[in-house]
């Protein structure tokens, strides 16, 4: 298991839920991770965790919000490591809202914390991203495809990574840099936490997914993509990769 051996990687948001499940898929595939995460406390002890596998790992807190800092977290990375083969942005806050009641406060939430980091970190490891050929994950949702109710500010901000993603495909392609989505249903501490609140309207959303269960963070959405960060998927770029039991088929 060293698909990503001597690969460096940022995940943003990696202290807990899905970016601790990536970055957690790729350690143990040999890569060095640095997860960038607002919480101090779980990213101390989600970078323990990690270390188990790869000692060089680090945590950086930071506040993804304060765009004018995120090109010199980027830096950071690279003079720490000498350069960067990979970048999730996985990091993303939202709150839900139907359009009669989003102000722009959800707004700002939303594309501050998920559409800006997103732009300005692809921006930022452009330059270190040509010297290795490496490759970008970025993160879209189903509730974007579908138009979910009272998720205007997110879907807003999901579906214009979508977009920036495909153009970022196409520019970056002739440098050899790949650039996918993944748009996955997982298991989440978040998403657990809802379902024990609301168990009518999560088993209602189980039955719609196929595969009839919820995707793990590690074993389904990180090994997807520690794949799209192997040299497996080094054909595959511009995509929208559902990792979602199913539930949303692209034509």
């Amino acid at each position: 298991m060293n698909r990503l051996q001597g690969k460096t990687a940022i995940v943003t948001g990696g202290a807990g839920g899905i970016g601790k499940g990536i970055a957690t898929a790729f350690v143990k595939e040999g890569a060095t991770v640095a997860i960038i995460d607002l919480n101090e406390e779980a990213g101390k002890q989600t970078i323990q965790e990690l270390q188990a596998y790869q000692p060089e790992s680090i945590f950086i807190q930071a506040n993804l919000a304060e765009h004018d800092k995120l090109a010199d977290l980027v830096k950071q990375v690279v003079d720490r490591f000498g350069k960067l083969d990979i970048l999730v942005n996985n990091a993303h806050a939202s709150r839900m809202s139907s359009i009669a009641e989003t102000t722009q406060k959800e707004f700002d939430l939303s594309f501050n914390t998920g559409f800006y980091p997103t732009f300005y970190f692809m921006q930022a490891a452009l330059p270190f991203l040509k010297e290795t050929q490496g490759t970008i994950i970025n993160f879209a949702s189903g509730a974007g495809i579908n138009g979910d109710v009272n998720q205007v500010s997110y879907v807003a901000a999901k579906e214009a990574i979508r977009g920036i993603t495909r153009v970022a495909a196409n520019e970056f392609g002739p440098f050899g840099i790949n650039v996918n989505i993944i748009a996955p249903i997982a298991k989440s501490p978040g998403m657990v936490e809802w379902a024990e609140a609301n168990p009518e309207y999560y088993q209602a959303m189980l039955a719609k997914i196929p595969l009839r269960r919820l995707g793990e963070i590690e074993s389904d959405i990180g090994r997807t993509a520690v794949f799209l960060a192997s040299e497996d998927a080094s054909y595959i770029t511009g995509q929208t990769i559902m990792v979602d039991g199913g539930s949303v088929k692209l034509r």
